[in-house]
């Protein structure tokens, strides 16, 4: 592991996008350099192919949704 230095204006937004997003401050920062990382290296896909793709890779199935009545 090592130490990046990042400014604090972004350090900021990854802070409150972990909150929303149910991670550590760390995994959050994580996830968006795997994502970005992604993106890079697949330039002809959006972000939700790219996300759909990964989810798939580590074996989740979508269900069915349930509308309300």
């Amino acid at each position: 592991m090592g130490i990046v230095n990042i400014e604090d204006e972004l350090h900021d937004q990854i802070r409150k996008a972990s909150t929303v997003s149910c991670r550590s401050i760390n995994a959050q920062a994580a996830f968006w350099v795997r994502i970005g990382m992604l993106c890079e290296l697949n330039p002809t896909q959006s972000f939700n192919e790219i996300m759909a793709r990964e989810l798939r890779a580590a074996g989740v199935v979508p269900q069915a949704l349930k509308v309300a009545s």
